[in-house]
C-alpha cells in the first residue's frame, strides 16, 4: 500500500522528498528539537520500564541474529579503542610536557608516580 502511485510518485518517494525539503529549510536543530520533544513525551507516557523492555527485546533479537560471540567481539573492540585513546592521551601529554620541559632524562613526566618509585 505504501507503494501506491498517484500522480507518478509513490508515498515513500513523496515522504523522502518532503523530508529533504524540510531539512533544507529548517536544518539539523529542528530535527534535534522534535526528536527531544518526542523522546520526552514517550518517557512521560510510558516510563523507564518501557526503555528496559525495548532494550531487552533488541538485545535478544541481536543475540538471535548474530549469536552470543558478537557481544564478545564488540566488547573486545571497545576495549581496544579505549586502550588506544589512553595511549594517545599519554603521548599528547608527554609531547606537551617535552615542549614545556616537564620530562626527566628517561622521558617520564616529572612529578609522576614513576619518580616516586
Amino acid at each position: 500500500m505504501a507503494e501506491d502511485k498517484k500522480g507518478g510518485m509513490t508515498v515513500a518517494e513523496a515522504g523522502r522528498k518532503g523530508g529533504v525539503k524540510v531539512a533544507q529549510e529548517r536544518g539539523r536543530a529542528f530535527y534535534e528539537q522534535i526528536g527531544r520533544k518526542g523522546g520526552e513525551t514517550v518517557k512521560a507516557e510510558r516510563g523507564h520500564e518501557f526503555y528496559e523492555q525495548i532494550g531487552k527485546k533488541g538485545g535478544e533479537s541481536v543475540r538471535a541474529a548474530r549469536g552470543p560471540e558478537f557481544y564478545s567481539q564488540i566488547g573486545h573492540k571497545g576495549g581496544q579503542k579505549v586502550r588506544e585513546l589512553i595511549e594517545q592521551g599519554k603521548r599528547m601529554a608527554r609531547e606537551t610536557q617535552k615542549k614545556e620541559g616537564g620530562l626527566d632524562e628517561m622521558g617520564n613526566l616529572k612529578g609522576s608516580r614513576r619518580d616516586e618509585d
